[in-house]
This record gives structure tokens, sequence and C-alpha cells, in this order.
């Protein structure tokens, strides 16, 4: 029984197969090219390359196989919230339709962010944690949410905002101090590898409003550590630190209003390990593999087999 997800957000395009039998997944994905010295692409210009990627991809994912496809899943939003929307979700939403009505599959709909708590549970083994409360981080470019997670019989999550950036946001904190170091864009590997030279341990304490936080003085401190000559290792291992301190105090506040449930944190900002080997020791807590961290369909094809299931 296998089933198709599809996710194409603004830094990658990602097809999967969740093969329900050997519960295993096989995806192929992309990152979208971005010009060197650019933060991100234009939304226009994300739906254009999706557009030549996608037939690609599903050319190396099926690559001669006659895979017989029980329901596909599409990530169309990037929340489950009234008026969310991105044009980069059109492409594969687009795909989605044309292979259901081809092959008359049921097609199901979810957002970028249902996928990547689903592809976390599933990475880190405990899609248990979908049937009852737990705290999600949604930490990415664009993304730092911390989340009430739910059952729901209608979308399988019901998903609630405890705290979140009011600001910058994690992941584009780090690229903005990854390319003002000379990295290239996505900025994260290589902020992490470069980091990881340093041998400075900060101590910082981050800008917490209730559960929510402000990352946008990351972002002129390590300006002003670079104009005062600062090791570029020691100015990636700040960064990484004060996102890591943020995340950190964030849980610490989620856990005071919901008390001893587990957390899952997933996005791709979850993959580094700086950050990760910080929250693994102090709290109960559960982490996506690197490659089902950053932007994948993973989730997208795991959320089609769930919604199958219940229908079925």
């Amino acid at each position: 029984m296998l089933y198709l997800g599809i996710d194409t957000s603004n830094y990658t395009t990602s097809l999967a197969l969740y093969d329900s039998n050997s519960e295993t997944v096989i995806h192929q994905k992309k990152l979208l090219p971005v010009k060197e010295g650019q933060l991100g692409l234009r939304q226009s210009d994300a739906v254009f390359h999706h557009t030549r990627q996608l037939p690609e991809l599903a050319e190396q994912l099926f690559c001669g196989n006659e895979y017989k496809i029980n329901a596909i899943g599409v990530s169309t939003r990037p929340r489950n919230i009234e008026g969310s929307y991105m044009p980069c979700f059109l492409a594969g939403e687009a795909l989605a339709r044309e292979i259901s009505a081809i092959n008359k599959i049921p097609l199901y709909k979810t957002s970028h962010q249902v996928g990547h708590i689903l592809a976390a549970a599933f990475s880190a083994k405990k899609i248990d944690l979908l049937s009852s409360q737990f705290i999600a981080f949604h930490v990415s470019g664009g993304t730092t949410d911390c989340l009430l997670v739910e059952p729901d019989d209608e979308n399988i999550l019901k998903i609630s905002e405890i705290g979140s950036s009011k600001d910058l946001k994690a992941g584009q904190a780090i690229d903005r101090v990854g390319l003002m170091l000379g990295l290239k864009f996505p900025c994260g590997k290589e902020l992490e590898k470069l980091a990881l030279k340093s041998d400075k341990e900060y101590k910082i304490k981050p800008v917490l409003k209730g559960t929510d936080c402000c990352l946008s003085g990351i972002e002129n401190k390590c300006a002003k550590m670079l104009s005062d000559n600062i090791a570029h290792c020691d100015i990636a291992k700040f960064c990484l630190d004060s996102v890591c301190s943020a995340v950190f105090a964030m849980t610490e506040e989620a856990l005071k209003i919901h008390n001893k449930l587990p957390v899952l944190y997933a996005g791709g900002v979850m993959s580094d390990r700086i950050i990760r080997d910080k929250l693994e020791k102090n709290f109960d807590s559960y982490f996506a593999e690197p490659e089902y961290s950053c932007d994948n369909a993973s989730g997208v094809a795991l959320y089609a087999k769930i919604m199958e299931d219940r229908n079925g």
C-alpha cells in the first residue's frame, strides 16, 4: 500500500512514497536555486523552479518502477489557520490534483506544518504521540513556533499556538548571519560546521515576552562582533547558542503551562546538533533525523495514509 506525498515549500521541492507494509519512506527532494548573496526567492520564482523540478524528481522517485499509489497527500498552505497562503504550494497542489484525477485515487490536502510534525514523529519512531496531547516546535526559515498539538478527527492534528517569535524567525537569523560570514544560502549546515570549530561557551539571556521570543538582536550582535574582528567560528557559535537559548526558554515556559507533556522538535533548524544536544539533555524530547527535519514530503505522504485509513 503506497501513499504519495508532495511538498513545494519556499526552500525545497519534495516527493515521497510511504509504504505502509514495510513502514518505510523513500523520497526525492531538491533545494530551490538561490543566487549567491540572496536570502531566498520571490514567490513567483519559487513557483517557476518547482514547476521545473517536480518532473525531474518524479522521474527519479519512480525510476521505471510500476508503483500503484493508493492515495496522495499534498501540502497546500503553510499552516492550518484561516488566511494561511503562499503561492509556492500551488505547484505541488496542481501536480497532486492531476495525478488524482487521471488515476482516480483519493487526494488529501494538509498544511506544510502538519507535514513537518508528522515527519518528525515518524522519524523519531513516536507515532504514538499523535493519540494524545504533546508540545511541538516548528523551527525553520519561516517559523519559530511553539505549539500545543492534540488529536483531531477531521485533520488528524489540532494545532494551537503557545508561543512564537515576534520578529525574525530562527532560520532567518541563521541565514542572515551566515551570509554575513560569506556562507551560501541556506546557511544552517555550513554555520554549524563553522561553529563546531569554536571553543567558546556563551551564556545568553534570551529576550522573552511570556512564551514569545524576540530574535532580531542576534543579527545585530553578530554584525557588531564581525566589525570587532571576532573570529567567524565564534560568531557562528554565538548565533546558534542564541537560537538555542531562545528555544530552550520557550520550552521551559510552555512546560510551566502544560506540565509533563512530551516535546517534539521539527523543522530544519532543529537538525543542528549544537541546539539538539542541549535540548535533549534537559527535556523529555524527540527529534527528527536531519533528512526528516528539513522540508520534506514524508509527513504529507503519511498524512494521506492516515486519512485513507480513516475514510476506508
